[in-house]
């Protein structure tokens, strides 16, 4: 009896982190979906932007891991016009790392879940082993207290054993692609997000010196 339970107790963990494999990788599918489509708009709208206040005016009103990166060089860029002459930081050095600190910002929460995934990728075939050893190990048990070691004694008990691996094989298989895909997905807007924040460095430089001339 305390065998069963114990192998079915292993079946059922497989089966819940299969459940919660299938519902990241589905959720994650989804929110690589919308900051790609959110991304590409603000692109496109951002790239078209003739004046600095047209920008700032289409950063307040986005959304999406670009346009959040956005707000944070716009903020740092009137934070630094806003002090004037006092100001002691290098301005592009000031834009740099609050742009930078947006873009960790966004990667933290564009990486929740992968971690899990990994996770379960890397203990399902244990777990999987750990239920075949145990009921390897009472089938033995069993034919050293019976004396019948013919192949139809041995073959059944050994047979559901294995289930366990098999199903633990199961469950990574598709964890683990799925955390290749997401991360590759990942290292894909890191590139995106690091090329516009150039971008937008080069453009808030511009707008600042034009400012600091202007002032003079």
């Amino acid at each position: 009896m305390l065998n069963e339970i114990i192998v079915d107790a292993t079946l059922g963990v497989l089966v819940l982190l299969s459940v919660v494999t299938w519902t990241i990788a589905w959720i994650k599918v989804r929110q690589d979906q919308q900051v790609v489509r959110e991304s590409k708009v603000f692109e496109t709208q951002f790239f078209a932007a003739r004046a600095w206040t047209e920008l700032t005016g289409l950063v307040q009103n986005s959304q999406g891991a670009l346009a959040s990166m956005a707000v944070a060089g716009v903020n740092a860029v009137e934070d630094f016009l806003a002090s004037g002459p006092i100001a002691l930081l290098d301005p592009q050095l000031n834009l740099e790392r609050a742009l930078h600190q947006s873009l960790q910002e966004q990667l933290r929460k564009q990486e929740r879940g992968l971690s899990e995934l990994a996770t379960i990728g890397s203990i399902s075939p244990f777990v999987g082993l750990f239920g075949t050893v145990w009921g390897i190990m009472n089938a033995l048990k069993n034919i050293g207290e019976t004396g019948q070691a013919s192949i139809d004694v041995v073959a059944g008990p050994v047979g559901e054993a294995l289930i366990a691996t098999a199903v633990g094989i199961a469950v990574a298989v598709p964890a683990v692609l799925f955390y290749n895909f997401l991360l590759r997905k990942q290292k894909l807007r890191v590139t995106q997000m690091e090329a516009f924040a150039d971008a937008f460095a080069r453009l808030a430089m511009k707008h600042l010196s034009f400012a600091q001339g202007a002032v003079k």
